[in-house]
């Protein structure tokens, strides 16, 4: 997350008889291949180089550089060289882009990040005319943001002035059109997703196909709080690294990453040679939906353990090792069997239930452990859907009791409930002698782990929440002790 300064130096030697271009500093063939995209953009300016040695050099030379973004640094470097541009000026700027063979200044990835480091020690910043906005979003003015090669020579030489870039407002995926409105029945599932959105709670859905999952999946974002100035600025730096951003401003809205289940264990958490963030963080701040649970390798699925209980990941390659933030909030969803019709006599097959407690084998108990909803969500037959004329509440009606939940939690703890651990979690989560032994005793029967009984008191506690109360009390102990399974294989359904 955190920008590595790279110092280009440009250097002209004379004994030559024809020009000789050389990128040295532990640059890989995306940087050396800047010299004929450099040379091409030198030819389009009538310039040529001259019969001279030209080396450049990446400074500190132990660290690999990669990318395309060295282009617009190295090309200023040399423009500084030959004496088209004064090194006097360039040395108060970050610089970053890729340049094109007509001189077009292409966008390039980190620009966001970038922009913090410059800003951080009073430095400006040149980029892509496309990533001017994002740039602005760092907090500072002294942005050069040109389109063009030309552009950026004629401001230093005073013919043409490079306007500040305006700063956008934020954007965001288009959720207006979804609403918990439209989803027939479900009342229990409902009130799960909306204990998940007031405590940042992971879930998981079990129920035959066509039952709803999916859409109430979609739908959680539309009832989260909205994204903090902070939290903004976080998933949008992700973003920028990634290469998501793209011309945009920031991201405003809560990320909603869909994962398919033929998705590899890099993708999920990140990597590959540059250690890209994956899923998990793109997803930060926001929610990882992983449909068909079951269906995933179980190795990929081992990742999310600890991302879940740290909120970050570190990826480690031979190369590079990076640590990215990863507190995302998982909602996952399931068939109760292969063929997801577990309990009905006219579409179940002859292996049930033995096929069913094979296929729910396949998530470790680890990781059912840190889920802390596990909600059956049954099927809605098609005509009461259409007879159905029960009034059903909006996404803004059940927001508003999330974020007034939210607010409680973030006024009393400075989190929400779903982060709470160690000290923090016996002094705002305690319970009376009462339900201590209540607790004790449900946990004894039904086998709970000591993080499992954790995760009851956070539940218990966002329950209490959302009622306005300051205390938990016996019916928010029970509600949270129902949406935990009494043992893995179950989760309500009898195999």
């Amino acid at each position: 997350m955190d920008a590595t300064p790279i110092d280009v130096q440009v250097q002209l030697s004379s004994g030559l008889s024809k020009p000789e271009f050389n990128i040295i500093g532990l640059a890989d063939r995306a940087v050396k291949e800047s010299a004929e995209r450099i040379r091409n953009v030198l030819a389009s300016l009538n310039l040529s180089l001259p019969p001279k040695r030209l080396t450049v050099n990446l400074s500190p030379a132990d660290v690999e550089k990669s990318g395309s973004h060295f282009d617009l640094p190295i090309l200023c470097g040399i423009l500084c060289a030959i004496g088209v541009l004064p090194e006097n000026e360039l040395e108060k700027y970050v610089i970053l882009g890729e340049v094109g063979l007509n001189g077009a200044i292409v966008k390039t990835d980190a620009v966001l990040p970038a922009s913090v480091w410059a800003n951080s020690r009073g430095l400006g910043i040149i980029c892509p005319g496309d990533q001017g906005a994002q740039a602005r979003w760092a907090g500072h003015e002294n942005i050069l943001a040109p389109f063009h090669v030309v552009q950026l020579i004629n401001h230093f030489k005073g013919t043409q002035i490079l306007p500040v870039p305006e700063l956008t407002a934020p954007s965001g995926e288009n959720n207006s059109t979804l609403d918990m409105a439209d989803v027939h029945g479900q009342a229990a599932a409902k009130r799960a997703l909306e204990i998940a959105a007031a405590g940042g709670h992971a879930m998981l859905m079990v129920g035959p196909p066509g039952s709803g999952k999916t859409m109430l999946a979609s739908r959680l974002p539309t009832i989260m709080p909205e994204m903090t100035a902070q939290e903004i600025l976080e998933t949008s730096t992700i973003y920028s690294i990634a290469g998501e951003l793209g011309t945009r401003g920031l991201l405003s809205t809560r990320p909603f990453r869909s994962v398919h289940h033929t998705s590899s264990p890099v993708a999920l958490a990140g990597g590959g040679s540059d250690a890209r963030p994956g899923e998990i963080s793109l997803a930060h701040n926001g929610v990882l939906f992983l449909d068909e649970l079951p269906e995933f390798n179980r190795a990929t699925l081992e990742i999310l353990r600890q991302p879940m209980e740290s909120g970050r990941i570190l990826i480690s390659r031979a190369k590079r090792n990076a640590t990215y933030p990863a507190r995302f909030q998982l909602i996952a969803a399931m068939n109760p069997c292969p063929c997801g019709h577990l309990g009905n006599a006219a579409l179940s097959c002859s292996r049930a239930p033995r096929c069913a407690e094979a296929y729910q084998n396949k998530i470790s108990g680890p990781l059912l452990d840190r889920i802390d909803l596990h909600v059956d969500v049954d099927a809605v037959k098609p005509w009461e859907m259409t007879t159905d004329t029960t009034p059903r509440e909006s996404s803004a009606t059940i927001r508003a009791r999330v974020v007034a939940a939210r607010e409680r939690q973030i006024a009393r703890q400075g989190c929400v409930n779903a982060h709470l651990d160690g000290p923090a979690l016996e002094q705002f989560a305690a319970l009376s002698p009462e339900l201590t032994a209540f607790l004790n005793t449900a946990a004894e029967k039904m086998g709970m782990s000591a993080r499992g009984y954790n995760r009851i008191k956070r539940l218990a506690r966002t329950i209490a929440d959302l009622r306005g109360s300051d205390n938990i009390e016996m019916s928010d102990l029970a509600e949270a002790l129902s949406y935990r399974p009494i043992n893995r294989g179950k989760y309500g359904v009898k195999l």
